[in-house]
């Protein structure tokens, strides 16, 4: 059984600092839904709100349609895992599954064959009788999500869970955390602050700054169509031209940045959505991977100059750094497989994108500033 999770107006305040600031967002039924954002955003308040552990200053939370208000922890058809997973290390691993079953009365045969029936889903079938200590970090990892699985709860809450385990287990555990939650088809709202993360599990993502919702969309609309500067740049890398308005064109806008013009969709949200004036501030956004060397083959409707100031070998990628005019840095990517030995310090490189991969915002902060 699973069940939506609906907030109305959320507010949390500590004296006058608002750690959440009127959130609105449903959360569908059986949806993996993530909240994303830099530490100090608001988005483990929000779990916690809808978990029971903190009431909302302002506003309701509604789960399966019914306000929560005045409904302790235990009361809730929510199940918590915590970032320390906050496993028994003197319990066996399916003690620790089944905990919560033992707490509510439930006797040791039933116990013993829930628990049972949850380490067969999380892979780790037969392993009942170790210790924490004997599992490996990933594993682990699964034992909590099985425990807190074990009451058959309406919505599972994830507070940065993978945070402390190594690149490759993350990648790995993003995958089976992804395959748990559509085998159980309860709701999963998952907390973070690692844009692969959420990008790679969620149907939905809803990313925090300050307290507030800047936006909330499937991970390939944030990423590719961000409705403000912060969302930009938090999410996934861009470079930022801080240009001027020339015109606009149906969805497209024309903009100068310092002499030279590009061409760009028009971004923003539906309200804001081109209303966009000559002469007004804005910001251009264009990803290193959808700028290329002009050539031939690569020739868009945006071209510039730059001169390079160095390659970074990343694996899979090769970063290319270079300064145009003196005015900002631009970065580029290119795969491992291209050749770069024609490249060389403070050389001049004729770069293009297309107009249908930059995106013009409003002028507004940026998650690096």
């Amino acid at each position: 059984m699973s069940a939506d999770v609906e907030l109305q107006n959320i507010s949390v305040t500590f004296g006058n600092f608002y750690a959440a600031k009127n959130v609105n967002v449903k959360i569908n039924e059986g949806e993996f839904f993530s909240f994303l954002g830099p530490s100090g955003c608001g988005k483990t308040t929000i779990l916690r709100a809808i978990s029971g552990f903190l009431d909302p200053s302002e506003g309701k939370v509604l789960i399966g349609g019914k306000d929560m208000g005045g409904i302790g922890p235990n009361k809730r058809p929510t199940s918590l895992i915590f970032q320390n997973l906050a496993l028994f290390p003197l319990m066996s691993v399916a003690e620790n599954i089944a905990f919560s079953l033992e707490v509510k009365g439930v006797d040791k045969i039933e116990r013993r064959k829930r628990a049972d029936e949850l380490l067969e889903l999380i892979a780790l079938s037969g392993q009942g009788d170790k210790k924490v200590h004997e599992l490996s970090g990933g594993q682990k990892q699964r034992v909590a999500i099985a425990r807190a699985l074990a009451i058959e709860p309406q919505v599972l809450l994830l507070d940065e869970p993978l945070s402390a385990l190594d690149l490759k287990l993350r990648q790995k555990m993003r995958t089976e955390l992804r395959a748990i939650q559509k085998s159980v088809g309860i709701t999963f709202i998952y907390i973070t602050h690692d844009q692969g993360e959420a990008l790679t599990m969620s149907d939905r993502v809803a990313v925090m700054n300050e307290g507030e919702l800047e936006q909330v969309g499937q991970s390939n609309d944030v990423y590719n169509f961000p409705q403000t500067p912060f969302v930009a740049t938090f999410v996934g890398e861009n470079n930022a031209f801080h240009c001027k308005v020339v015109s606009t064109e149906k969805d497209f806008v024309k903009v100068d940045f310092d002499g030279v013009h590009f061409f760009a969709k028009a971004g923003g949200d539906n309200k804001k959505n081109h209303n966009f004036k000559k002469g007004q501030e804005v910001i251009l956004f264009i990803r290193p991977e959808s700028i290329f060397i002009r050539d031939k083959s690569n020739k868009f409707e945006n071209n510039f100059s730059a001169k390079l100031k160095t390659i970074e070998f990343e694996g899979n990628l090769k970063n290319i750094y270079l300064n145009l005019n003196s005015k900002m840095d631009v970065r580029f990517s290119v795969p491992n497989a291209v050749d770069t030995s024609n490249l060389s310090l403070n050389k001049e490189v004729d770069l293009t994108f297309s107009s249908s991969k930059a995106v013009v915002l409003p002028s507004g902060p940026l998650a690096v500033d």
